[in-house]
């Protein structure tokens, strides 16, 4: 039996260690066929670091690590380059700790090739030294393969100045690349966000982004082809696959819809479904942002953006959807074209991130874990008159900073309502379009249907449903409930609510 490559990013470790491997080497070939510099935004831990040590390997002519794979028969094993390659993995505090630690990769990789360089202030400089040393040295030009690009930047993103000084600082360094071309065979670069082109890569016009590429759209993560292909004798029938699907599925840049490998590695281990990739990341900027700009949480089911916005990724001004999105909180549901304008609908993934992303909303807003739990516990088992006193108890926790300026509105009630629904892991609905109007919540829990309006300080709430005629839209369940919720902001409590069964 071969063995999970969970946290494994080294291509060599991989194929000699017996771990499943899902083949991505036809878009080494690809790449090296169609262009020279390339740049790659994809989330974390989605493949990237692996795939860089991939073309590594390739270049470097190391054949025997590519037996079976498409790569085999598909390069010149001949030819081998120079490769540099520079991983910004790991946490950086401070401009200090980019430049030494640049400097280290830049001295070993000179003291291995037998290159000799001065030590510079210059981490740009010092680049540029190592590259036409290697050129000259083994008369062939040199790959230059960078990893995580921007992790310097997102780690320090809640200090901007620090986080300015240190994308003033990368843009230093990568500004000598254009005066490099004769050097340099490939460029390859890839990152989380896409700060791309205007502030950091500005003079390598040439740069090629293929994060939105969908001939490139499957380079990270797994398809489900690959999926079942390769791990096809861990997975214990269709109904497996199904849950495997709802959970960790959904992903995609244009391509195919795409398998998170870190969620899939971990589930294959443990045999539970569990949020592993959400627990691995820290959204608390992201709550944070959400916060201060006063988004409706519920509009994240479905978030339409043209394509200038998902390019965006600017430390001054940060566009809570370009987030969301470059992070792996949201993905592509669908791409709209219409003769000059590109626009993208915006979705969650899958389920982990979903239920995740809104637990973690809802922990920074309230404390008691047990009305998760206790709201659950009445959709499932149908005990709606216990309903208004747990929702009594979420709205007089929640602090007063959250009020400000919302509080009074229709919106802001049910968003929290929306967040503790998600958060039990129910299957939820916001903005529910019917051919005459939006449902505000619809929650599914064991073929019952559970129809929700809330107002605020005015009455009607059941009263709309029935006269928009809601309910039509689930006729064919067995079971629909009608529920009006009336909010009295002032008491910060239910003022009223009507259960009614229309079936």
């Amino acid at each position: 039996m071969k063995k999970l490559p969970i946290g494994i990013s080294s291509f060599e470790e991989i194929r000699t260690g017996g771990y499943y491997y899902v083949d991505k080497t036809y878009f080494v070939k690809k790449l090296v066929e169609e262009g020279k510099y390339y740049f790659l935004s994809r989330p974390r831990r989605f493949g990237k670091s692996l795939f860089v040590d991939t073309l590594k390997s390739a270049f470097e002519g190391k054949k025997e690590l590519f037996e079976g794979l498409y790569l085999e028969n598909n390069w010149n094993w001949q030819e081998k380059y120079p490769v540099v390659r520079i991983s910004f993995v790991k946490d950086t505090l401070s401009v200090d700790d980019l430049k030494n630690r640049v400097r280290s990769i830049i001295k070993e990789k000179a003291r291995e090739e037998e290159v000799e360089i001065e030590e510079r202030e210059s981490i740009g400089t010092m680049l540029e030294n190592l590259v036409k040393g290697l050129y000259r040295k083994n008369r062939r030009k040199v790959v230059l393969l960078v990893d995580e690009y921007d992790k310097a930047i997102i780690d320090n993103i809640e200090d901007r100045e620090k986080a300015e000084r240190i994308r003033k600082e990368l843009k230093e360094f990568y500004s000598v690349l254009k005066d490099l071309d004769q050097y340099l065979h490939f460029v390859f670069i890839t990152g989380i966000s896409k700060f791309a082109k205007v502030s950091l890569f500005s003079g390598l016009n040439q740069l090629n982004d293929i994060s939105l590429n969908k001939e490139y759209g499957d380079i990270c993560g797994y398809t489900e082809e690959e999926l079942i292909q390769v791990f096809g004798e861990l997975i214990k029938g269709e109904e497996e696959l199904e849950k495997i699907r709802e959970w960790y599925n959904g992903y995609c840049w244009l391509g195919s819809r795409i398998y998170n490998p870190f969620d899939v590695l971990l589930y294959m281990e443990n045999r539970v479904y569990r949020s592993y990739w959400f627990k691995t990341g820290n959204p608390e900027f992201l709550v944070k942002v959400i916060r201060e700009k006063g988004y409706y949480i519920p509009n994240l089911e479905e978030v339409v953006v043209d394509d200038n916005v998902l390019d965006m990724f600017d430390i001054e001004e940060i566009r809570i959807e370009a987030l969301l999105f470059q992070t792996g909180y949201l993905t592509i549901k669908e791409m709209i074209e219409e003769e000059d304008w590109l626009e993208y609908r915006l979705c969650y993934p899958n389920k982990e991130v979903k239920v995740a992303l809104n637990s973690y909303i809802g922990d920074s807003i309230w404390s008691e874990k047990s009305w998760i739990r206790e709201v659950r516990k009445i959709f499932v088992e149908g005990k709606l008159l216990e309903l208004e006193n747990v929702l009594n108890q979420v709205y007089g926790s929640v602090p007063n900073i959250w009020y400000r300026d919302v509080g009074r509105y229709d919106s802001f009630y049910c968003a929290l309502f929306y967040v503790l629904l998600v958060s039990s892991g129910l299957e939820v609905i916001a903005e529910d379009v019917t051919s005459i109007g939006r449902i505000d919540l619809t929650v599914i829990s064991k073929g019952k249907v559970y129809i929700i309006e809330l107002k605020v300080d005015k009455e009607g709430a059941i009263e709309q449903i029935k006269e928009k005629r809601y309910y039509e839209k689930y006729l064919d369940r067995e079971e629909i409930y009608l529920v009006g919720i009336v909010i009295d902001s002032k008491e910060r409590k239910v003022k009223k609510m009507d259960i009614e069964r229309y079936r």
